[in-house]
């Protein structure tokens, strides 16, 4: 699941709209990228993802810290001319989102190795060795227990389900060649080679 972030002033912003990518998306650490044939635009899209720990229906947001105990970093690739052909016609973003290995994943991190929290963590991402994306949980607009909250009102959460929780400024193209690499709290977590 992927929770896009949203400017403040939005009434999105309170109420985050969620996708699905499937199974088949996931994109395990060490793996490289396939470009695919059917688009012309990939880009990428670093996140901070949780993994749900047990199966949870309706959760207070005062509760849903007990639902997770780890973090990884990922990426959403994203097929953007695909996507934007979707838009105009008023249709889902399915395949230009959820398509095979558009979902990047690195090793989860118990969070107990990050005494400040979950949202306070700084992740950056380095395309070729230049950085083109730098965030901080903390300024997101939906914090993690409430979006964890507000998904679990409309869809039962079981455990192993993963949630990509939004992407800073700095999203851009992929091309073959490029080496993608994650960094959360200045620990290389994920390393991907465009191919």
């Amino acid at each position: 699941m992927h929770a896009p972030q949203y400017a403040p002033d939005s009434p999105e912003a309170a109420r985050p709209a969620f996708f699905l990518k499937p199974d088949s998306a996931l994109l395990l650490k060490g793996m490289p990228f396939f470009y695919p044939e059917f688009s012309q635009q990939i880009e990428y899209e670093l996140e901070v993802v949780v993994r749900i720990d047990k199966v949870g229906k309706s959760i207070e947001e005062r509760f849903a810290h007990r639902y997770y105990s780890s973090v990884a970093l990922g990426i959403d690739f994203t097929a953007r001319d695909m996507q934007r052909q979707a838009k105009e016609k008023g249709l889902p973003w399915t395949l230009s989102k959820g398509f095979d290995g558009s979902a990047a994943l690195s090793d989860f991190v118990p969070l107990a190795e990050f005494p400040q929290g979950i949202q306070h963590l700084d992740f950056a991402l380095l395309r070729n060795g230049e950085q083109v994306q730098h965030g901080n949980t903390a300024d997101m607009l939906c914090p993690v227990d409430r979006m964890i909250s507000y998904l679990s009102n409309f869809m039962l959460l079981r455990t192993g389900d993963l949630i990509y929780t939004g992407t800073p400024a700095g999203v851009g193209p992929v091309v073959v060649g490029d080496t993608l690499e994650g960094l959360l709290e200045g620990r290389k977590l994920l390393n991907v080679r465009i191919k």
